[in-house]
């Protein structure tokens, strides 16, 4: 997993956790959903960098 994908992946993560609590926190369901589609997206773009990096090894 190169360096800067790894981060991004991580940084959208955090940032779609992030809003997805602060959303739930203050009762708005958009943004909250808007948080958890940002995490998805985090978790989807490790996963394609933990399986390009299986099949360099």
């Amino acid at each position: 997993m190169t360096a800067s994908e790894k981060a991004k992946a991580k940084t959208e993560q955090a940032k779609g956790k992030t809003k997805e609590t602060v959303g739930s926190a203050i009762g708005n369901d958009r943004m909250a959903a808007e948080g958890q589609a940002e995490k998805s997206t985090g978790d989807a773009r490790e996963a394609k960098e933990k399986t390009k990096d299986a099949f360099k090894h």
